[in-house]
């Protein structure tokens, strides 16, 4: 995926950030963990940019998503996955 060359708007930044949270409810209903952990990441950081107002503009079922319920799944204190699956042994 290309990089954008300028920052998103205020405006704009609050839809990127509601459409990454989006997709990674998505992911999670469709349970592809890793996928939603590398999505959820990104609309958390992009959630952290923003103002105490322009979260405010977040609807509220996709804030209480990204800072606890998927807290309790992908926090720090969970396990972190395996980067590999283990094959199984051939004798």
């Amino acid at each position: 995926m290309a990089k954008q060359e300028a920052p998103l708007t205020k405006d704009a930044l609050i839809k990127e950030v509601c459409r990454r949270i989006r997709v990674a409810r998505s992911y999670w209903d469709a349970h592809n963990n890793a996928a939603c952990r590398g999505e959820r990441d990104r609309a958390l950081a992009l959630y952290n940019t923003l103002t105490k107002e322009q979260k405010q503009q977040i609807p509220q079922v996709l804030r209480v998503w990204l800072r606890y319920r998927s807290e309790k799944y992908f926090g720090a204190h969970r396990t972190p996955p395996k980067s590999a699956r283990k094959s199984a042994k051939k004798d």
